[in-house]
């Protein structure tokens, strides 16, 4: 008996991961780069749909901490000398308004285990140790499955152990970048769009911002390139989804709130014009009776 408790989660993620490889080869070579690199998008693409109430959740929970803030202020000034008191009441405030100050973490710790159970999935490919409903077949299928020349199983710090080391190392040194820059992006754009100034979350918002892409960079060596396809997939897609929410329905008192109410008092001055002031007629000159000259006596 399997001592891992997320044993369960690899079946899953590897039963998905073979359904969407049978949809794909009916398209593509199932022993292919595109059959199997495609299938682990659609797997994203899955999880994400899954997630969208944990994503809605996340934006009210946000809200509520803009809401909130006077009361935050109110704490932090009446609490100042004493911490302890201040995290306490602070505390006791989300509790009652349903508030997570760390909202902004949700997708990605709900994904860490589906992350795991893809990473030991992969591995096992690697390893020629078929994982979940994976068969010996699939395996070798697998194996032989590559992006740009590099195998979907293959790592930076293992290349030398795949038959392309050279094309296993560029591939996963790109991946790895993407991967980096799209996580400090992801959580950039939500600090500068949608955070107002004030907010005393900002701090530790902007901790995670570097963080986070420093923590993937470091351990992204060890990570299989399915698994660094999965994670710049998933971060695309946040960045879709964030963009998406942050345009039109921004948190009051941001910048992105700001442009919305720009940009619906330019449609509303597109749909209303203003009529051009009317212009009243210049009054007409009177003509002016030249009266006749007299002649002089000599040239009458």
């Amino acid at each position: 008996m399997s001592l891992n408790p997320l044993v369960w989660l690899e079946t899953l993620v590897s039963w998905v991961l073979v359904k969407f490889h049978s949809l794909t080869s009916s398209t593509f070579d199932q022993d292919g780069g595109w059959a199997w690199g495609l299938a682990i998008v659609l797997l994203v693409i899955l999880i994400r749909i899954i997630l969208i109430p944990l994503f809605v959740k996340q934006i009210k929970s946000q809200r509520n901490l803009q809401i909130i803030q006077p009361q935050v202020k109110e704490i932090q000034k009446k609490y100042a000398g004493d911490r302890e008191r201040q995290s306490q009441e602070l505390m006791k405030l989300y509790k009652e308004t349903g508030t997570n100050p760390l909202s902004s973490c949700l997708p990605i710790l709900a994904q860490a285990p589906i992350f795991y159970a893809l990473f030991i999935v992969l591995q096992g490919i690697a390893q020629s140790q078929p994982k979940g409903v994976l068969t010996d077949q699939l395996v070798e299928s697998a194996r032989n499955a590559t992006i740009l020349n590099a195998p979907i199983y293959g790592t930076l710090m293992n290349r030398e152990e795949t038959a392309a080391p050279s094309s296993t190392f560029v591939v996963t040194l790109i991946l790895i970048a993407l991967m980096t820059l799209t996580t400090f992006l992801t959580q950039r754009q939500l600090i500068v769009k949608n955070t107002a100034p004030d907010n005393p979350m900002v701090k530790q918002q902007k901790i995670l911002l570097y963080v986070f892409p420093v923590i993937f960079a470091v351990t992204g060596i060890n990570f299989p390139i399915g698994v660094l396809l999965y994670w710049f997939t998933t971060n695309v897609w946040t960045m879709g989804q964030q963009f998406y929410v942050i345009r039109n329905s921004p948190q009051p008192g941001t910048p992105a709130f700001e442009a919305l109410e720009a940009r619906r008092a330019n449609k509303k001055a597109g749909k209303n014009p203003q009529p051009a002031p009317e212009i009243e007629p210049l009054p007409e000159a009177k003509a002016t009776r030249q009266q006749p000259k007299k002649k002089p006596k000599k040239k009458r």
